[in-house]
């Protein structure tokens, strides 16, 4: 039950929006910096391991151990952190979008006190309801393991970013299929890393994503919001 459940929580098919976001991709292959398989895997591999690492699965880990050790009040600090470390407008957007939009679908489906007051604060507004600390929080209120969770979180991650490789590279399905079964021992290294993560590394990530994310925003000709 928990595996199918892992299953629908890190379907990058999942309906909240996740395809309409390039995480800065679109202005990498715009300038001519990605623009074939291995530039696509230097991409992805550096978004994995240099943002995502630092970033949301760090934070995830920290809102699962939260609700796990009772203590809900930092999921607060936590919501604000990601906030804080997510310097691109459209980064920050895009993460609040998906991540109430997934509260959205697992509202009903979820019967937790913990995720139902996560859920109010941010249709509230008190919160930001990123989409890290909404997947970390409902996780735990399913029952994945964290382990598990984390695996999950980066399978998610690394499928988006290979698919909108394959699209506006182009590469072709199956490079695209290479690629990702490529990164597994990679996503695996990093999410045994994030189940004791260091709070003092949160925030750490590489300039040039968030440069590029920026410079997203002014681009002349746009087919993703991020």
């Amino acid at each position: 039950m928990n595996l199918l459940r892992l299953l629908q929580l890190s379907d990058p098919a999942l309906p909240v929006g996740g395809f309409s976001h390039s995480a800065s991709l679109e202005t990498y292959v715009q300038l001519g910096i990605v623009n074939n398989a291995v530039t696509a895997r230097d991409f992805v591999t550096g978004m994995l391991s240099q943002n995502i690492h630092y970033t949301d699965a760090a934070l995830l880990s920290l809102a699962y151990d939260a609700l796990q050790q009772n203590k809900p009040e930092q999921i607060t600090q936590l919501d604000m952190l990601c906030t804080a470390v997510k310097l691109p407008k459209e980064m920050r957007q895009a993460s609040q979008k998906l991540g109430m939009r997934l509260l959205k679908i697992f509202q009903p489906l979820c019967d937790n006190e913990q995720f139902h007051q996560y859920a109010a604060a941010v249709q509230s507004k008190q919160l930001q309801g990123h989409y890290c600390i909404a997947f970390g929080i409902i996780a735990w209120a399913l029952q994945i393991d964290k382990s598990s969770a984390l695996n999950g979180f980066y399978y998610n991650a690394a499928a988006g970013f290979v698919t909108n490789c394959v699209k506006l590279i182009p590469l072709s399905q199956q490079s695209g299929q290479q690629l990702l079964f490529e990164l597994q021992p990679l996503m695996t290294a990093l999410a045994q890393q994030n189940e004791q993560p260091d709070t003092d590394m949160i925030g750490v990530c590489c300039t040039g994503f968030d440069i590029r994310s920026m410079q997203h925003e002014r681009l002349y000709s746009r087919l993703y919001m991020s």
